[in-house]
């Protein structure tokens, strides 16, 4: 930090030069950045797989008579690293809370995927200055995805001084150490690895609920999209072993869980990476049809690695849901090369003939987003075009942004934001309309739901999701659940179903 630098923080937060941080010492001894070239190389170090993660005894009651936060953004891997985030404080003696006001240690797990997101963490740890300030015991950290680009760690150590420790996504299971040497140092604690993460078996986990949860199968991206910043924050592709896996799921079976979500950022890409079997997401799902478990369902995929043997698996049923996230990203060929997505229209539109051919029942949910660098109006229209033709039950709708470290942010960004937002409405319009036609087809259908809890808007009605992932909201009653009933739909909405339960489906499975 320069003389500037430190008189313009001073100005912001007055501070005796005892308590003021010596960054200068801190730079030399402590901080190391994460490298988004050092994350690029791939294979140049040995990916470690180890099954026995422990808490060690020095960190035992460490969270004793203390309360813990965890503000979640983005995927549902944040979510699933957040579950195991609570889990080791939990082990380590601090007990959950759900407000940040009585809170000993806060931490904010962020998703880099997009500007907005990047921009609400940042508005949060603003919000979070006073608090820190009213108590300075509090511990303020932040986690997952922003913690990997060098860019967020900078920025937070030059105008965030309040924040205690950085860690990223590869090493969640250093949370016990982070956490000790945030208590000890009077500096900012700041663990960041831009080397491939491990495979770490063994991690507890606080699940949230008790009817749907996540397994995680594999870690990373190694596609490179050129927009896309996952691959450097998450590091190259990484699959746990099928028995680790499958006994996982059978735990969860066995605990009376209903549904469960395979994740990874590149789902269908399970098991390239190993060395010893050929064994792919296909061999995984064929095995875990066999188990006793209503509904089995997994996110998200990339085209390109969705390989015959798991359309002709899935296409098997039984517990293996039907719906399919399978983003597209644009409709046009050109814009997918610069996308770098490595496959093109048509082979896409091959894709969902050939899902289609073997589950006529199939349901597609995508991904798209608009005014990528240099694309034009007719382009766009290949968008609108594609859409049509596939019919999507929804779709998550996005402008571009660029992203500090990918190739995308390189190019010109060469589609003014007026022209982005209106292209953005017209797809918005198109969605909507086909949403609201596929629900309308659910009228006077009796569908399967698996009742979550009650609506958030009204707690006399019971609300849920059917396996094609159609909210429900319907009247039951409350032993109804965490169980999969009958709903005969009566109306339905652009994004929602109502409905009542059928009378065959008074007792719920």
């Amino acid at each position: 930090m320069n003389e500037k630098q430190r008189s313009e923080n001073n100005q912001v937060q007055p501070e005796s030069k005892k308590t003021e941080k010596d960054y200068s010492k801190y730079f030399q001894a402590v901080y190391m950045p994460p490298s988004l070239k050092d994350a690029k190389k791939r294979g140049k170090e040995d990916i470690q797989y180890k099954n026995d993660f422990s808490i060690s005894e020095e960190f035992r009651g460490l969270g004793n008579g203390k309360k813990f936060y965890i503000r979640t953004y983005g995927c549902q891997m944040n979510e699933h690293d957040t579950e195991v985030m609570a889990g080791i404080f939990t082990a380590l003696g601090f007990e959950a809370t759900d407000t940040t006001e009585d809170a000993d240690v806060i931490l904010l797990n962020t998703c880099a995927i997009r500007e907005n997101a990047e921009n609400k963490v940042f508005g949060e740890i603003g919000h979070l200055k006073p608090l820190k300030l009213e108590k300075p015991g509090l511990l303020v950290g932040v986690c997952g995805c922003m913690s990997q680009e060098e860019s967020v760690v900078n920025k937070i150590m030059q105008k965030h001084p309040h924040i205690d420790m950085i860690f990223g996504t590869h090493n969640i299971h250093r949370l016990p150490h982070i956490l000790k040497d945030a208590y000890m140092s009077k500096e900012m604690v700041i663990e960041v690895w831009s080397k491939e993460g491990d495979v770490i078996e063994n991690l507890p986990r606080v699940r949230k609920g008790t009817t749907k949860g996540w397994v995680n199968i594999m870690y990373g991206c190694d596609k490179f999209c050129t927009y896309c910043i996952v691959p450097y924050t998450r590091g190259k592709e990484r699959s746990r072993r099928p028995d680790e896996i499958i006994q996982e799921v059978r735990k969860l079976a066995a605990q009376g869980y209903q549904e469960i979500t395979l994740l990874g950022q590149n789902v269908n890409a399970y098991g390239k990476d190993f060395s010893d079997l050929e064994y792919g997401l296909g061999d995984l799902m064929d095995e875990l049809r066999k188990i006793d478990i209503p509904r089995i369902r997994f996110t998200t995929s990339h085209p390109r690695d969705f390989d015959d043997h798991l359309i002709e698996v899935l296409a098997k049923g039984g517990n293996l849901l039907d719906h399919i996230h399978l983003p597209v990203q644009s409709g046009s060929s050109e814009v997918l090369k610069l996308m770098a997505r490595k496959y093109s229209r048509e082979h896409y539109l091959e894709l969902v003939k050939k899902i289609r051919t073997a589950m006529p029942n199939a349901t597609l949910t995508t991904d798209i987003i608009v005014g990528f660098p240099n694309e034009t109006e007719e382009q766009f229209e290949e968008t609108l075009s594609l859409y049509r033709e596939v019919e999507y039950d929804s779709a998550y709708t996005f402008i571009y942004s660029p992203r500090e470290g990918t190739p995308a942010a390189k190019m010109q960004d060469n589609v003014p934001m007026r022209v982005k937002k209106e292209r953005l409405q017209r797809l918005n319009k198109l969605v909507n309309e086909t949403s609201a036609k596929k629900m309308k087809e659910y009228e006077g259908k009796v569908v399967e739901v698996l009742v979550e809890g009650e609506s958030k808007n009204n707690p006399d009605v019971l609300a849920g999701y059917t396996e094609k992932s159609k909210l429900v909201n319907f009247r039951g009653p409350k032993e109804a659940i965490g169980n999969i009933v009958k709903v005969k739909v009566t109306k339905a909405k652009t994004w929602s179903l109502d409905g009542e339960m059928a009378e065959e489906a008074i007792e719920v499975k």
